[in-house]
């Protein structure tokens, strides 16, 4: 058994959607949150850069003592979870997986569409990993970029999400997918009126609960759960604060984010 946090962190606020997946799956641990909210987004640099902030997030969450690490971002997860994998000391999951296996689970017709930033996107890791699964699956990526402000400013509802939303998603009608997989965790908080696009007949997969099912087995099967019962949650972001409190109450409930603390990498 182990009492240590879960450190998790994201480019951004979207990270907070696995937070939740995490805490509802597992209400007996402890963690620490950090987003980097002064550099979102992350999807439009190059790899290098991302490493970097990638790493300078990974040693943040290591001085807060945690036993596993969850790379709450699909960027990261797509470019450099092998490097950080390599250079930490605990454990490194990322949020691709866990979402592929559910998408290859729920597709009917074998046509899975997924959206991301341009980082996600051009890597095409949806499409290899999918492949690995199962290489009948169709899959068609589309990027959107303008998702992820829209969700960092909390605008997930208003008129310009769905002209983005139906100026971007309107190419899934030339496959006629059954799946979308939402391949950045900001998109979720964009969800009803990429649902509304999209059709009620596409099922949209989401990497919060399939991480957070992954996370819970990993710590099983390693016995790191926490046993003690003393929890604490830690929210830390990089700028604006406040700004991100007011999304978290939005779109996540109230008192999920509970307190922010601004830091500087």
């Amino acid at each position: 058994m182990n009492s240590q946090p879960i450190g998790i962190f994201d480019s951004g606020v979207g990270g907070l959607t696995v937070a939740k997946g995490i805490l509802e799956a597992l209400p007996k641990e402890s963690i620490v949150y950090i987003g980097d909210t002064a550099r979102v987004p992350y999807g439009t640099r190059g790899i290098e850069i991302i490493t970097q902030f990638a790493t300078e997030l990974v040693q943040f969450l290591l001085k807060h003592n945690v036993k596993i690490l969850v790379a709450a971002c699909n960027t990261i997860s797509a470019t450099c979870l092998d490097k950080l994998q390599e250079n930490s000391p605990v454990p490194v999951i990322g949020v691709i997986k866990p979402a592929v296996l559910e998408a290859s689970k729920t597709t009917r017709n074998k046509k899975v569409g997924v959206i991301g930033t341009r980082a996600i996107v051009n890597s095409k890791i949806y499409e290899k990993e999918i492949a690995k699964l199962d290489s009948e699956i169709e899959v068609l990526s589309q990027v959107c970029p303008l998702f992820v402000p829209i969700a960092e400013e909390g605008m997930g509802n208003n008129g310009i999400a769905k002209l983005a939303a139906s100026q971007y998603l309107d190419v899934f009608n030339e496959i006629n997918i059954d799946t979308l997989i939402l391949g950045c965790t900001h998109y979720p908080l964009l969800r009803e009126v990429i649902q509304e696009v999209v059709g009620i007949d596409v099922t949209l997969v989401d990497s919060a609960h399939p991480t957070a099912r992954d996370l819970k087995a990993f710590l099983e099967e390693n016995n790191l759960l926490n046993a003690v019962g003393d929890v604490t949650k830690q929210f830390f972001v990089t700028d604006a604060p406040e700004r991100v409190r007011e999304v978290a109450d939005v779109f996540l409930g109230c008192h999920v984010v509970p307190a922010l603390e601004k830091v500087t990498l």
